[in-house]
Formats: C-alpha cells, structure tokens, sequence
C-alpha cells in the first residue's frame, strides 16, 4: 500500500476553512478567494543544430506576480473601497498594503499561509441590480501583488 511523505497530513483540506489578513488584521466574511498562484514566464531559445534539426531550449523568465480575487456579500463597509480610492488618487504609497491568506484545518488550525506583498486594489465591482431578484448582492475585489510565497 503507497504512503504519503513522512510528516504530512493525510486528510484533504476543505475550501470552505480561510481567513484573509491585511496588515495582519484578520478581515472576514469572503465567501470565495481565487488567484492563489505562482507563474513564471517560459523563454524560448530556437537554434539548428549542424546537421539542421530545430532545437527548443526552454529556460525561466521573469515571475508573474498574483493577482486575487476576493468575493463577498455586500455590506455597508467602505473599507476596501477606501483602499481602491487611495490607488485612483495617486496614493500609492499609502495603498500598498501586506497580507495573507490562511488556510486551516477542520479544527480550525492554520495549515497552510500564502504571504503576499505591497498588494492594492486594481478592482471592486459589485453585481448586478435587479428589482425583483432574491439573491445576496455580490462585491467582487481584485487585489494585485508584486509577489506571493508560500510559508507554512
């Protein structure tokens, strides 16, 4: 019978145990996060060998930086669109912010933590309005990284 590598859980984790921090402020009540992912760019090197064959080398190029999705029910809370406002208003410096997202086990225990760092918001949107609907409103917000790491 296979086994898994020595110290690792065996169990799966469940998609529904996160938590968000920004500036180490745990912030909540996201029902989704997407993004979570490392990318580097591919370069390509074409040459002809002496006797003429096409050769492909591959080597890594520069890394592409995270971009994460956060969606939520809307609320009252102007906080992240106060973060978004300070980008649109030339504020940069004042916008980018530090985080992470946690993963935790089903005892609530943290497993997994992405950091993330000098992120802002690039992007709020909320969804559509519809006289006679009976859904929760939907905020969806983009934060973009200069980069992201796993550290537990």
């Amino acid at each position: 019978m296979a086994k898994g590598l020595p110290s690792l859980p065996s169990d799966a984790l469940a998609s529904y145990t996160f938590a968000i921090e920004i500036d180490r402020t745990e912030i909540a009540q996201f029902s989704e996060v997407s993004g979570l992912a490392s990318e580097v760019d591919v370069i390509e090197l074409k040459e002809n060998t002496p006797d003429g064959k096409l050769v492909i080398h591959k080597a890594p190029g520069a890394v592409k930086p995270a971009t994460i999705t956060l969606k939520r029910a809307k609320n009252a809370s102007k906080a992240l669109w106060q973060w978004h406002e300070a980008v649109m208003q030339g504020k940069l410096g004042d916008a980018r912010r530090n985080g992470s997202v946690i993963l935790k086990s089903y005892d609530g225990s943290e497993v997994a933590r992405y950091n993330f760092t000098n992120a802002w918001v690039s992007k709020i949107s909320t969804g559509t309005l519809k006289a006679g609907a009976n859904e929760v409103l939907m905020e969806e917000v983009s934060i973009v990284t200069e980069s992201i790491e796993r550290v537990l």
